[in-house]
């Protein structure tokens, strides 16, 4: 048995991580690998620093492309050799003509939820303007999709499944760059890293607008380490990369802003 009470003791998202739990003890107990619904960021960055403890059982985490959002788990024993293409996914394209009625990703998840559908068999949405959108999906409910999502707003749709080498994913501008600070605060690497004065980066933090590894932080104070996530809704993500200590006891850190 994992040691559930304890990996639940600092967690946030305690029903989601519980039930995770449950179904890695289902995939150690049949020795066969068990896939998590879709996860939020939050989610899988909790369920991912959980396992890390644990040497019984190892997971993978997917999403369809390399920086998708929302992405299942896969749980196993740590005998068992798992990849990319151990996690369960499809996708789906919804072709329409949305060049007078522009269409947003709320719409298309709204008309997504629409026909019945959890928030958690959904992935990421990927908006293709005037044309449409693409989805990631649970392979199960392709099949229901292509007959019952047919309309988003006011426009037809036609929904079919499609490969995920055809997803039209953006890549992301990555911008890397060192900056030399007095300290690791986030206020401090943070402005730094998104290129904004440090008050302004500050007023963000307070008013609830800076997650540090998908967590709210209001502290402009908290200390960062190596490794640590920075996202501000709308600017991107921040990666805290290696640091080292000057001779005048001032810290260097790789910092690689993608956006």
């Amino acid at each position: 048995m994992l040691p559930k009470e304890d990996l639940l003791k600092h967690s946030e998202n305690k029903e989601t991580l519980s039930h995770i739990i449950d179904q890695a003890e289902q995939a150690i107990r049949t020795w066969e690998p068990v896939a998590t619904d879709f996860l939020s960021p939050p989610e899988l960055f909790e369920a991912q620093a959980a396992f890390s403890r644990l040497s019984d059982v190892h997971v993978i985490a997917h999403g369809g492309y390399p920086q998708a959002e929302r992405q299942r788990l896969v749980m196993a024993r740590a005998e068992l050799p798992l990849e990319e293409t151990s996690v369960p996914l499809a996708a789906v394209s919804i072709a329409g003509n949305f060049l007078f009625d522009t269409a947003t990703h709320r719409d298309f998840l709204g008309s997504l939820l629409g026909t019945g559908l959890v928030r958690a068999k959904v992935g990421d949405i990927i908006v293709l303007g005037e044309r449409g959108a693409q989805a990631i999906v649970v392979p199960e409910l392709v099949e229901f999709l292509t007959t019952s999502l047919t309309q988003v707003r006011s426009v037809p749709v036609k929904t079919q499944p499609i490969e995920l080498s055809e997803l039209r994913v953006r890549e992301p501008k990555k911008k890397e760059m060192t900056t030399v600070e007095a300290s690791m605060r986030l206020d401090a690497l943070a402005s730094a890293g998104f290129g904004m004065s440090r008050s302004k980066m500050a007023d963000m933090i307070a008013g609830g607008d800076v997650r540090v590894n998908w967590k709210p932080v209001t502290q402009a104070s908290r200390t960062l380490q190596s490794g640590d996530l920075v996202a501000i809704r709308g600017k991107g993500r921040l990666e805290i990369g290696e640091m080292s200590v000057t001779k005048k006891q001032r810290y260097r850190v790789q910092l690689t802003r993608l956006v």
